[in-house]
């Protein structure tokens, strides 16, 4: 089942070259996270809140 994402967000990491990515919620708390360049039809990643705190802290800490 598709859910349906809101708030869309781009990475403040993007590349101006339109190499972006997007970051939505779902009601249920779910984080959505899309290419920009399939400009919303393309597939979409999604996590539990817990599964993108995770996420975001392993990224973080193996950033430059």
């Amino acid at each position: 089942m598709t859910k349906d994402f809101n708030g869309w967000r781009k990475s403040r990491h993007s590349e101006p070259n339109g190499h972006c990515i997007e970051a939505g919620r779902a009601i249920d708390g779910t984080i959505g996270v899309r290419d920009s360049k399939h400009h919303g039809n393309g597939p979409t990643l999604q996590f539990t809140s817990a599964e993108w705190r995770i996420f975001l802290h392993k990224v973080r800490a193996d950033a430059p």
